[in-house]
């Protein structure tokens, strides 16, 4: 049985996942209409990935007769100036859901629940793939700088990685 704590904060953790996917929806919509289809298809199974992360913890806080609360959300950001924009803001979240889970992390610590404390490890792991994912896209695009035809490349590379299968 989870403490009232421990599924407060899973269930703010359901809310921090679902607004990632939105806003990855938001970003992949945008890459699409200024004919990135490589860094569209990338956001948009990266949205589903952030979904499936939330789907997690609603199944969890459920099948550990706590009640999961699914949010209501406020539309994402629809405007970004380029490409680098929206991987810079790509990783702000991520390092903002790590924070985050650490946060549920050591609250597991603090009240003794080493069964949820196990189930967030994955998380743990999931966000170190995250954030470097995301700082090498950085990294690739700051070397790329207005080369379009880098832009090309780096865009063609990214449909390769937005057509594997999901993980998660």
């Amino acid at each position: 049985m989870l403490s009232k704590k421990i599924e407060a904060a899973l269930n703010q953790q359901i809310a921090i996942e679902a607004m990632s996917s939105q806003a990855y929806l938001a970003m992949a919509s945008w890459a699409e209409n200024q004919g990135l289809g490589g860094t569209a298809a990338f956001l948009y199974k990266h949205s589903d990935e952030e979904r499936m992360h939330m789907l997690k913890l609603v199944k969890f806080v459920n099948e550990r007769g706590g009640k999961a609360v699914i949010p209501a959300l406020k539309q994402p950001g629809t405007n970004y100036k380029d490409i680098t924009e929206i991987f810079k803001a790509l990783f702000q979240s991520e390092t903002k859901v790590t924070n985050e889970i650490n946060g549920v992390v050591d609250l597991c610590l603090k009240e003794k629940d080493y069964s949820t404390h196990n189930f967030m490890q994955w998380y743990v792991s999931e966000q170190i793939e995250e954030e470097a994912l995301a700082r090498t896209l950085i990294d690739k695009l700051n070397l790329i700088g207005n080369d379009k035809g880098g832009l090309y490349l780096f865009d063609r590379d990214l449909l390769g990685m937005g057509n594997t299968p999901l993980k998660g």
